[in-house]
């Protein structure tokens, strides 16, 4: 069991890919200035994007915005040890998920090879894999064919895009004998992964870890279809705490942090670029509205479980970051929690 007081974990490496930013710094100058990094797309990109269904572009409430990321289709290959025909199978998720890795690690000064301990691996990727969808199999009945048959082609695409694989094959690429686990919370995942790697990290399964998450869905260039009520935005813009609020865009994206015991990262003069005292993990069971609601006591709960982890006094808090949908419903019950 964890004892109850600072956990005491160091940030000392990150990376990420982001809607108009390809790295964290770019990130960073797009909060300060206030950018937009939604894309809106006109009706002639829709009509080249293969996903464009003519009855569903027309509809009222079709909206043509989405936060997309650039190069999705670049890879190093050759830099990970993949042959073009491995590479071409690949899903991006996996592609951009090692980039991420890789330049997390550089960004913490640790190199894999001459790391004398044991690196964990706590990651997630996006609930589809798009790429096998839309640009491996063309149909259903070749979808079926490919897990019945198992040849070895069949078998290296399942390896190529099922999200299962993201972490182990993280591990092997890199040369990482810690713990390599695949999480699967949805929206939670990444966070989730930070909680699960440090856990590691306390009980001394680990001695490293790359945590975080990804998601891309494919094609791209696409919107989505607004209802009342729902989550998403109906004009592709998002609009956090503001009593304007009325949904959410969903986009693609990467990150990845590195972790490490700050006693270990100060004794080895790595940089601190953040220091996790705690953290939180429940569940909301029903109380709720509905199954995608959130709830404020469930919310509160978990706040409670961090800060007593953390040790601090709340009066000691002076700055919040929150989760912020953008939603009518998401940011009061968050606001209440």
């Amino acid at each position: 069991m964890i004892k109850r007081g600072p956990a005491r974990i160091a940030v000392i490496g990150m990376a990420g890919r982001f809607p108009g930013a390809g790295n964290i710094a770019t990130l960073w100058e797009n909060l300060k200035a206030g950018t937009e990094s939604i894309s809106h797309f006109s009706d002639e990109e829709l009509a080249s994007s293969e996903y464009a269904f003519d009855e569903v572009i027309k509809e009222p409430g079709y909206v043509k915005s989405r936060g997309v990321l650039e190069d999705v289709e670049m890879f190093d290959a050759g830099f990970f040890g993949f042959r073009p025909r491995e590479a071409a199978s690949l899903d991006p998720q996996q592609r951009i998920w090692f980039e991420c890795a890789w330049e997390a690690l550089e960004d913490a000064g640790v190199a894999p090879a001459k790391f004398d301990g044991k690196v964990g691996v706590f990651a997630g990727g996006g609930y589809l894999t798009t790429y096998l969808l839309h640009n491996i199999c063309s149909d259903r009945e070749f979808i079926e064919k490919l897990v019945r048959l198992r040849a070895v082609d069949s078998f290296q695409n399942i390896i190529n895009n099922d999200k299962d694989f993201l972490p182990t094959r993280t591990s092997y690429l890199f040369g990482l004998t810690g713990p390599s686990i695949n999480v699967q919370t949805a929206c939670s995942t990444s966070l989730v992964a930070v909680a699960q790697a440090t856990q590691s990290l306390l009980l001394g399964e680990s001695d490293v870890c790359i945590a975080g998450g990804i998601s891309i869905q494919l094609p791209q260039v696409r919107g989505y279809l607004s209802q009342d009520g729902g989550m998403e935005s109906p004009d592709g813009h998002i609009r956090v705490f503001d009593d304007q609020a009325n949904g959410t865009v969903f986009s693609n994206g990467a990150g990845a942090v590195v972790l490490k015991r700050l006693d270990d990262a100060r004794k080895d003069g790595d940089r601190v670029l953040a220091i996790l005292d705690g953290y939180g993990l429940n569940n909301d069971g029903s109380r709720k509205g509905s199954f995608i609601a959130p709830s404020p006591e469930g919310q509160a709960d978990v706040i409670r479980q961090a800060q007593a982890m953390s040790g601090y006094d709340l009066d000691t808090i002076t700055y919040l970051e929150a989760h912020g949908t953008g939603t009518s419903m998401g940011d009061p019950i968050e606001v209440d929690a």
